[in-house]
C-alpha cells in the first residue's frame, strides 16, 4: 500500500505529492524534489543558489516531518544544482552538509544540470527516508546500532 501525503504547510505541488510512504517491513518515505519555493509558492533566493539550498532544505525538513521523520533517517538524496562551475555545487554541497543530511547512513548524488521545473530555480533535492516507529510516547524511535543520530 502507498501512501501519497502532500505537506498542508508548504505550497501544493502540480500533480504530484511531496512525498510516498511505502510499508514493506521497515516504512520508507520516496519524497519528491524539494523547491526553492515557500509557502505561497513564492521562489526565495532569486540568483543565489547557497539560499535556494536552505530554502530547499527547510522545506525537505517539512516533508519528512510531515511523514513522521527526520533528516536523521534519510537514505538517499539527490541534488540537483543548475550550474557547471563546481564551485558552486561546492557550496551548495556546504549546506548540505551544515544541515546534517550528509551524516548517516546517507548516500547522496550532488548533479550540475542545466535547468529545473520553476523558473528561476537554481536547486532541488529528492531524497529516500526510513519512517521510523513510534515510541510509546509518539515520538519517532531511532534505529540503535545502525549509525543514525541522536
Amino acid at each position: 500500500m502507498i501512501q501519497r501525503v502532500t505537506a498542508p504547510r508548504l505550497f501544493p505541488p502540480p500533480r504530484y505529492s511531496h512525498a510516498s510512504v511505502v510499508e514493506a517491513g521497515t516504512r520508507l518515505a520516496f519524497l519528491a524534489g524539494s523547491v526553492p519555493l515557500d509557502a505561497a509558492g513564492e521562489l526565495v533566493g532569486a540568483g543565489d543558489p547557497v539560499r535556494q539550498a536552505e530554502q530547499v532544505i527547510t522545506n525537505l525538513t517539512e516533508q519528512l516531518r510531515e511523514v513522521g521523520s527526520d533528516l536523521a533517517h534519510v537514505l538517499v538524496t539527490e541534488v540537483y544544482v543548475v550550474s557547471d562551475d563546481p564551485a558552486v555545487l561546492s557550496a551548495v554541497w556546504d549546506v548540505v552538509e551544515a544541515s546534517g543530511l550528509s551524516t548517516g547512513p546517507h548516500s547522496s548524488t550532488l548533479l550540475g544540470v542545466s535547468c529545473l521545473g520553476y523558473t528561476g530555480q537554481l536547486v532541488e533535492i529528492t531524497a529516500t527516508a526510513v519512517v521510523p516507529e513510534a515510541d510509546t510516547d509518539g515520538r519517532a524511535a531511532r534505529a540503535e546500532g545502525e549509525g543514525w543520530r541522536a
